[in-house]
């Protein structure tokens, strides 16, 4: 089953320096059937205007992943993390018993990017904060993990949950399989260019939600650049 959530059917809202649409429901925008995806939580595909950002403001209990789609982003936080995370990259935070952050876009251009939320298998953990790059040719033509819950993902940033979070980019005409099982859910967006999956049209910045199927197959229409959570 794949349930095709069109980018104009989003909720959201364009505060100026933050123009945010929302997968799943989040602050104001709230719809019942859109909640959650098995343990995705949240999915924000947020725009973040030059020299504007998120202030201080507390997490706990959520791992939180940002993919940075355009310019970049700079973390500060109270365990004394600092970083800049630039486009095709992640950073990965684990709010854990209780954190405060900011995410500013200190650039002189826009930076886009997904924030992802996942609710983690566990509580009572110490904060964590890390990033690192994702090279796209390492990814050209096939899904990479690029944060994992699963000790085997080798050099995946880690995540508390039972999850993983891949991408690939993909040139028109390539495909992509990724093995998820039928006891699994999936939500994929592509951050650029158009792809299908079986016979749906996904357009960038669509979201696709995926459940009952075996193996994931993407046919790139378009060049792409595709995010995929496999979520329990």
């Amino acid at each position: 089953m794949i349930e095709l959530r069109p980018f104009d059917s989003l909720g959201g809202a364009n505060h100026g320096w933050l123009d945010a649409k929302h997968h799943f429901s989040f602050a104001d925008y709230h719809d019942p059937a859109r909640d959650n995806w098995g343990n995705l939580r949240v999915w924000n595909d947020d725009t973040i205007a030059p020299k504007t950002g998120f202030p201080p403001h507390p997490h706990r209990d959520m791992e939180i992943i940002t993919y940075v789609r355009e310019g970049a982003i700079t973390h500060e936080d109270s365990l004394g993390n600092k970083g800049r995370t630039e486009a095709g990259d992640v950073q990965v935070m684990s709010a854990g018993t209780g954190v405060r952050h900011s995410e500013y876009n200190l650039e002189d251009v826009t930076t886009k990017i997904f924030q992802i939320w996942i609710t983690p298998t566990r509580k009572g953990d110490a904060p964590s904060w890390g990033a690192r790059p994702f090279p796209k040719d390492d990814r050209a033509g096939h899904f990479v993990t690029l944060a994992s819950g699963y000790g085997n993902d080798g050099d995946a940033l880690p995540i508390r949950t039972d999850a993983r979070i891949v991408a690939a980019t993909l040139k028109a005409g390539e495909s992509a399989e990724y093995p998820i099982g039928n006891d699994r859910k999936a939500y994929l967006v592509p951050a650029t260019g158009s792809i299908r999956i079986d016979d749906v049209l996904v357009n960038a910045r669509d979201g696709a939600a995926i459940r009952d199927v075996e193996v994931i197959r993407v046919t790139a229409i378009e060049d792409s650049e595709i995010v995929l959570v496999d979520a329990a």
